[in-house]
């Protein structure tokens, strides 16, 4: 019984995910290009950051531990 009333409804349902996408606000290309380079510098820098702290963690551990 389920299975068919989610059939029956899946049109309506389609049709009302196209309004709402119509509503959305959609990025431009520059906009995009540069929340994407934000993000990869971001990226870069917290890797060296936590790449560091591992260092420099690690390198204390030895010290205490010799």
């Amino acid at each position: 019984m389920g299975l068919i009333r989610a059939i029956k409804k899946f049109p309506t349902f389609i049709k009302e995910v196209k309004l709402e996408l119509k509503k959305v606000s959609w990025s431009t290309r520059v906009e995009l290009m540069t929340a994407t380079v934000i993000v990869l510098i971001g990226s870069v820098f917290l890797t060296i950051y936590i790449a560091l702290i591992d260092l420099g963690l690690s390198r204390l551990i030895q010290i205490f531990l010799k």
